[in-house]
């Protein structure tokens, strides 16, 4: 078993079950008694006015992350407080792992935290290829 404690929250990736970490998450997280909760609703790949960055999928996941990162910062945490992600991809399929696992290991190195990925048929609107709901903790 592996734990990898942060300020906030354990990260805990049991033995008896596969290494996520390759994949971008980690198995489960430990939040004690007493820690705030920031819930981040869904972002997507989009500017500060509300355009999608481009249609490339890669530039829409990277954005993504960049602005959880700002939601984040309005209470003063960064990714690494991060203990849930759940991430909604459309059409989805394997070749598109490669980008989320990719910017997943840029921001969270080799400590990412909880995540499901959902396929869906579309999002809110047809140029939004990929959505993340995020789940803070803060102690």
């Amino acid at each position: 078993m592996t734990n990898t404690e942060h300020a906030s929250h354990t990260l805990v990736n049991p033995e008896g079950l596969h290494d996520p970490v390759p994949y971008g998450y980690s198995h489960t997280a430990v939040i004690p008694a007493g820690t705030d909760l920031v819930l981040v609703s869904g972002q997507y790949g989009s500017l500060p006015t509300g355009e999608v960055i481009s249609p490339d999928f890669t530039d829409q996941v990277n954005q993504t992350f960049r602005n959880i990162a700002t939601a984040l910062a309005a209470h003063n945490l960064t990714l690494a407080d991060v203990v849930q992600l759940r991430t909604y991809v459309v059409n989805h399929d394997v070749t598109k792992l490669g980008p989320i696992a990719g910017a997943v290991h840029e921001h969270w190195g080799t400590t990412p935290p909880t995540q499901t990925l959902i396929g869906v048929a579309s999002l809110a609107t047809p140029d939004v290829l990929f959505e993340v709901e995020a789940v803070a903790a803060r102690p």
